[in-house]
């Protein structure tokens, strides 16, 4: 499909079919350098490993594998109720060394060509704007990425995701596990819960993440939770 948000297609044989339909996004990093490298291994059938797109630090978008089929991104992940996250989403490569490598901000040309293409997919699957979500957020007893630095609030700026909220009523959790369990009614897979905290952390309050539940954060997810229920965060 010819679509002039895409400069190149190299395409990977590392996909098969989707079991459910797309209703989320899913953004990485490759932590790999030069970008070249990680192109390689995402089409290297013996890695096994794929995105539906990489985007390079100097805002190039290569298509990888087609929307309609299902890249391995994810891999073992969950989200609001889906463990096959491959299957519901699409995922984006964003070309970076990562925490491994020397983490830094993102690129300014990189994060120009994603707020398109996001918009693109968000608009074309009617992606929930609490649907599109970091790597972390789905894995986060294994994964960290985009990570800190990961410019959410330009997204936020466009609808293509949630905005930090602003906190209105403080702190209603009286103990840690009624903090666990609304965290997982909000999405998070809660089975390592430090983990699960610093994905949460790392996402909503990034210039703090130490696993540790404290008010602040505790305020932040029920912000969410709220306006969740009051149906604001589509």
């Amino acid at each position: 499909m010819k679509d002039e948000l895409v400069h190149r297609e190299q395409l990977s044989p590392n996909f098969n079919e989707r079991s459910l339909p797309i209703s989320m996004v899913v953004l990485h990093y490759t932590e790999m350098k030069p970008v070249e490298t990680a192109i390689d291994r995402l089409c290297d059938p013996e890695a096994s490993v794929s995105a539906h797109y990489l985007i390079t630090e100097e805002g190039e978008v290569v298509r990888l594998v087609p929307e309609e089929h299902r890249a391995w991104h994810a891999g073992a992940s969950y989200w609001r109720g889906h463990k096959d996250v491959n299957s519901a989403s699409i995922g984006i490569e964003l070309d970076h060394p990562g925490h491994l490598l020397g983490y830094r901000e993102f690129a300014e040309a990189q994060i120009d060509a994603l707020i398109p293409l996001l918009h693109r997919i968000v608009r074309q699957y009617d992606i929930p704007r609490a649907n599109v979500v970091a790597h972390s957020d789905v894995a986060p007893a294994r994964k960290v990425d985009p990570g800190e630095l990961f410019p959410w609030s330009r997204l936020a700026e466009y609808g293509l995701c949630l905005p930090r909220p602003k906190i209105e009523l403080g702190d209603p959790f009286d103990n840690d596990g009624a903090f666990y369990l609304a965290l997982e009614r909000f999405g998070y897979d809660i089975t390592d819960g430090h983990k699960a905290v610093e994905a949460f952390q790392r996402r909503w309050r990034p210039e703090k993440i130490d696993g540790q539940i404290d008010g602040q954060i505790r305020a932040i997810l029920f912000q969410l939770l709220l306006e969740r229920d009051r149906g604001a965060t589509r």
